[in-house]
């Protein structure tokens, strides 16, 4: 694994590893590269069809008996979302964040609200939307786990929630010996993170040097809670805004006071 050549620009040379799945690195990577910087793609999630799409066709049929929609993430889009000429137009759909919202809008489907505090489940709670959901039928497209939070405040709010799960995660099952060498010798910069999930199988993918060196580089999450698995991972966890521009400002500020000479590890 080689990562680009990189452009000129305010962060030329910086080897950035970017850990989303394929689909939903592809933009992020580019928008590196006209920075200058060096993707370093390796998907830490796998994602994948659920094995049964039984209940996700159960779903899409009786659209018009729900009030509200929930997609988790982008990958909830890709794998769950119906044809749009299905949608009611009385459906109010909902999202987390820009991604997720911009999927939806890619694939046909109506404009989603999301949350103007956080990109989770405590944000999209705070929605008008979802503070006033007695006798509503919800529906949540996710993957086949996840946080139970937004159900379970739904339904103590008074509403009807299903999920639906319409993808599966798995570990990568392997192909992690290229980042290991780009990492032992000092072709990464810095790490950006989307889920703990996918740093705990980055990390357990890579031999302990990889990971000693992996230690040392600024690591990039846009959660707090992602961001304090990190830390106590032993990586050097910082906060960014939401969004792909949130983790491109936290990269720009950081490298603008760290040079690279003086920040690659020795």
């Amino acid at each position: 694994m080689e990562p680009p050549r990189a452009a000129q620009g305010p962060l030329a040379g910086v080897g950035v590893i970017v850990t989303r799945p394929p689909r939903q690195s592809e933009r992020f990577a580019q928008r590196l590269a006209t920075l200058g910087a060096r993707p370093i793609v390796w998907p830490a999630i796998v994602i994948l069809p659920p094995e049964d799409t039984a209940a996700l066709a159960r779903a899409h049929a009786r659209l018009g008996a729900l009030d509200v929609a929930i997609f988790v993430s982008a990958n909830a889009v890709e794998y769950g979302a119906p044809d749009p000429a299905r949608w009611p137009t009385s459906l109010t759909i909902l999202a987390p964040g820009t991604g997720t919202a911009e999927a939806l809008t890619a694939v046909g489907l109506p404009a989603a609200r999301i949350p103007m505090t956080t990109n989770d489940s405590e944000g999209l709670l705070a929605l008008t939307e979802l503070r006033d959901v007695a006798g509503k039928r919800v529906v949540i497209f996710r993957g086949e786990e996840g946080r139970a939070l937004l159900g379970d405040t739904l339904r103590e709010r008074g509403a009807s929630v299903e999920y639906v799960a319409c993808y599966r995660r798995a570990a990568p099952a392997g192909g992690a010996q290229g980042l290991a060498k780009l990492v032992e010798g000092g072709s990464a910069h810095a790490l950006t993170l989307t889920s703990a999930e996918g740093m705990r199988n980055l990390l357990g993918a890579l031999p302990a040097r990889a990971r000693e060196r992996l230690a040392r580089i600024p690591t990039f999450a846009q959660h707090s809670r992602i961001v304090s698995e990190a830390r106590a991972a032993g990586l050097d966890g910082h906060l960014s805004a939401p969004g792909d521009g949130g983790l491109l400002t936290a990269l720009l500020e950081w490298f603008a006071r760290h040079p690279l000479n003086a920040a690659r590890t020795p």
